[in-house]
């Protein structure tokens, strides 16, 4: 599906840009599908919006959504012990079995095995330091089980706001909804897949109307999408591993669609990396259930996604690199040029473009 890059020998440096600090978008747009997209094809780049996406799809085309949920993974709290106690923040990350997550806490190495913690303002969310890893994750066992700690997990955390909004603003209940797609079904993640934040139930029956199909995946987004590749050479990083979910039913219908000339549109990365990591084939997708730590960038060959509609990401980042991988380098620097001078909003709030690959109209 896409040619090689010019230079596979990319550094980190080769992912850098600057971006004015007025384009990073705080909240999103109202309503969301009103956001400017920007469609990078092959004869070029042509300003639009999301709302015009079912004149730019064919009938036949199929969208792949994330339907993983952002759970409020955002806990602050208290770690108690015999000598004093000390406030402390916990990042949830992943489930590892009923009543024990992974977690990124502050202050990491304050802590010990065994250390008791209690989250909320009424602090009946309660649990122990049960495990500490060398990447850095702590290990917490709730007291809670199943839906009495999920219900204890919403009633206590707050929306984990990315680093470059929370840094700006405080989480507040506008968020909960904002920070969430329209059709989220699963609770897992602790950042939102945000390409999709830009669907409305109206846009998604006009684009029904049009003949564009729905389907729908499960990657729970972990707090690792965040973390910054500090490697000069890139193909040292290490991606941390996410849960995922390709169905029969999913797989069967993307290998109709390319059967029927149909073509495979991934709405955002994490849909992207989820039907990569299903793909057995250029064209043909098996069903998945597991962990995935699948690092795409340039020199990825292209199985399973055709299009792909992505927010413009940070400078550094693995989404970006991903994006080089799937639309070329060249390209890519040129769009985001482009959006930077148009005046686009970037990041998880802000504005869209419609992705093709090179070989691709």
């Amino acid at each position: 599906m896409n040619r090689p890059p010019r230079s596979p020998l990319l550094t980190l440096e080769d992912f850098d840009f600057d971006l004015p600090e007025s384009l990073i978008a705080l909240r999103p747009h109202e309503p969301r599908d009103r956001a400017r997209l920007l469609h990078v094809g092959q004869s070029g780049l042509a300003d639009a919006c999301v709302a015009d996406l079912p004149t730019l799809l064919r009938p036949g085309d199929v969208l792949v959504f994330n339907d993983t949920r952002v759970i409020p993974a955002r806990l602050k709290g208290r770690r108690l012990r015999a000598d004093a106690a000390v406030e402390v923040e916990a990042t949830l990350l992943s489930q590892i079995e009923d009543g024990v997550w992974t977690s990124f806490m502050k202050p990491g190495r304050r802590l010990s095995v065994n250390d008791r913690l209690v989250f909320g303002a009424d602090e009946t969310l309660t649990g122990v330091v049960a495990g500490k890893r060398d990447d850095g994750q702590v290990v917490i066992r709730f007291d809670l089980r199943g839906p009495s700690l999920d219900a204890a997990i919403r009633q206590s955390g707050d929306t984990p706001l990315p680093p470059y909004i929370a840094q700006k603003r405080a989480p507040d209940d506008r968020d909960r909804s904002d920070y969430q797609t329209v059709y989220a079904r699963h609770d897992g993640s602790v950042a939102a897949p945000t390409a999709g934040l830009h669907f409305t139930d109206p846009l998604l029956a006009a684009l029904t109307a049009s003949g564009v199909a729905f389907v729908f995946v499960t990657l729970h987004v972990g707090a690792g999408t965040f973390l910054p590749v500090k490697s000069q050479d890139i193909a040292q990083h290490r991606m941390h591993s996410e849960f995922g979910v390709v169905s029969a039913a999913a797989a069967k219908t993307l290998n109709t669609t390319w059967e029927d000339g149909g073509r495979v549109i991934a709405v955002g990365t994490t849909s992207a990396r989820l039907l990569e990591s299903a793909a057995t084939d250029r064209c043909r997708i098996e069903a998945f259930q597991g962990e995935t730590d699948i690092f795409i960038r340039p020199g990825h060959r292209f199985r399973a996604v055709d299009g792909l509609i992505s927010n413009f990401h940070l400078p550094r980042s693995t989404l970006l690199m991903l994006m080089s991988a799937f639309s070329g380098y060249d390209r890519v620097r040129a769009a985001y040029a482009h959006a930077i001078a148009s005046g686009y909003r970037f990041f998880s709030y802000g504005d869209a473009g419609l992705w093709w690959p090179d070989a691709a109209s």
